[in-house]
């Protein structure tokens, strides 16, 4: 399951991961039997060999922030299942939010392993792609960076994203789990909680950024940015 989850999660990026969690949200009814609980995906890489980013924070992150999404959502689906017409508003909608955070979570924690483990070097066909948008490779690394760093010391994720309202590449930035455009596939994910960098960082943040970007799979944000391009054409947008 670990890799086809994972591959199917990027390829239908096409709905963004707050979309995903909201198609989720949806389908629950009343009375609706529990969901089938969400597995832990493993790692994809050798948490050995990434430089610069340590087995121990690697493997932390993994099994403690990450796994903590998973099982915590698994609880909430739960919860969920028993909802009825008489469950109280403000229950339902407690349950709604924290399903939404830890299903964005999940989802994000999972992009964010997924482009981890590679050379750092991007494509030449990926290169063209960002110059395009950002007005040369280098130019977006700089506005990454700097999205990067304005969440430094406290939470969130800096996204490089398709959006499928502008058919083009954009950058953002989230303080939370919940914050993300409604229709966009995000195809680079940057960790910017503390949880991500402390560990081998302590407060440098910048250097955990450089890194970040020494590890990069970019062949894995490739195949999202391809698979993000065929979908919008199949989506006609």
């Amino acid at each position: 399951m670990d890799l086809t989850r994972r591959q199917a999660l990027s390829a239908a990026a096409g709905l963004g991961a707050a979309a995903l969690a909201g198609l989720r949200a949806e389908a629950h009814g009343a009375g609706a039997p529990p969901r089938t609980p969400h597995e832990i995906v493993a790692l994809p890489f050798d948490p050995r060999k990434l430089k610069g980013l340590s087995e121990r924070l690697l493997t932390s992150h993994h099994d403690n922030n990450y796994a903590g999404a998973v099982k915590n959502l698994n609880k909430v689906e739960e919860q969920l299942a028993s909802v009825t017409k008489d469950t109280p508003g403000f229950l339902v909608a407690a349950l709604r939010e924290r399903e939404l955070a830890f299903a964005n979570s999940m989802t994000l924690h999972e992009l964010y392993f997924g482009n981890l483990g590679g050379s750092g070097a991007a494509s030449a066909a990926l290169q063209t792609a960002l110059s395009s948008a950002f007005g040369g490779f280098a130019r977006f690394e700089e506005l990454f960076r700097a999205t990067g760093m304005s969440l430094a010391g406290g939470s969130g994720w800096a996204i490089l994203e398709y959006s499928f309202t502008t058919s083009d590449l954009r950058i953002f930035g989230s303080t939370s789990h919940v914050q993300s455009p409604a229709f966009a596939a995000p195809l680079l994910v940057l960790d910017m909680y503390e949880h991500a960098y402390a560990l081998d960082y302590g407060a440098a943040a910048a250097q955990y950024l450089d890194a970040f970007m020494a590890n990069v799979q970019w062949e894995e944000v490739t195949r999202r940015h391809d698979a993000a391009r065929k979908a919008a054409q199949a989506l006609k947008v």
